[in-house]
């Protein structure tokens, strides 16, 4: 269930008979051809669809990350990974003081990485919490699905083209793109990042079938309903 939809009597009564929660991570940034928004979308799409038929709530998600290497396409907001970091201890401190003891941190963006080196700091000071870090995207068995339906796939490729982040009216290149050079790509300012990688898809074709992203994306809704289910590392 999503807070958004909650007021804090109800989530007062909830902490009464469980403390899990789901906090999702994401970015604005760009994703070629789709929303600039897909890496919010679909870690809280992923994130309410896992939890619902557990009746464990979904916090809003922090819609923005650390993404430098964007600058250069317009509409892509970064943070400092300080300020990131500040902005994830906070949302943690009052999730704890709530009363929340396990918290899954699903994670829609790769440049959030600080935080999962972070939480473990986090949780020695505050023992009593147990926190859950999850990369929906490249989790094991999602990931393994992402290369049985086509190993070529990357950033703003297919894999992140769902029903739900595509724009209409938008009319995608049909051809598949060669890989590009990611040892080159991380060591490129924003300008001359922008100037190698065009529209911005890393490799890949941009579209496949909706059944199989559908198919793809229960895959992935059943792995991170599984780490809310689990042993949360006790």
């Amino acid at each position: 269930m999503l807070v958004t939809d909650m007021n804090w009597m109800q989530v007062e009564e909830y902490l009464q008979h469980d403390d899990r929660a789901v906090l999702p991570l994401g970015s604005t940034e760009q994703h070629g051809y789709l929303r600039l928004t897909v890496d919010c979308v679909l870690p809280e799409r992923v994130a309410a669809e896992a939890a619902e038929p557990l009746g464990i709530p979904v916090f809003p998600v922090v819609a923005y990350g650390v993404t430098p290497y964007f600058r250069a396409y317009p509409g892509s907001v970064s943070l400092r990974v300080e300020t990131h970091l500040n902005v994830v201890r906070d949302i943690l401190d009052s999730l704890a003081h709530s009363g929340f003891r396990r918290i899954l941190v699903v994670n829609g963006h790769g440049g959030n990485a600080a935080v999962q080196q972070f939480l473990p700091q986090w949780t020695a000071d505050h023992p009593n919490c147990r926190v859950l870090f999850h990369n929906w995207w490249n989790a094991p068995r999602t990931w393994a699905k992402v290369q049985e339906i086509d190993p070529v796939a990357s950033h703003a490729s297919w894999m992140e083209n769902f029903p739900w982040t595509r724009l209409p009216n938008v009319t995608l290149p049909s051809a598949q793109r060669p890989m590009v050079d990611l040892a080159r790509v991380r060591a490129l300012d924003p300008v001359g990042l922008r100037a190698y990688l065009g529209d911005g898809n890393y490799g890949g074709f941009y579209q496949r079938s909706d059944e199989e992203m559908l198919a793809l994306w229960s895959v992935a809704v059943d792995e991170t309903r599984s780490l809310l289910t689990g042993t949360w590392g006790d």
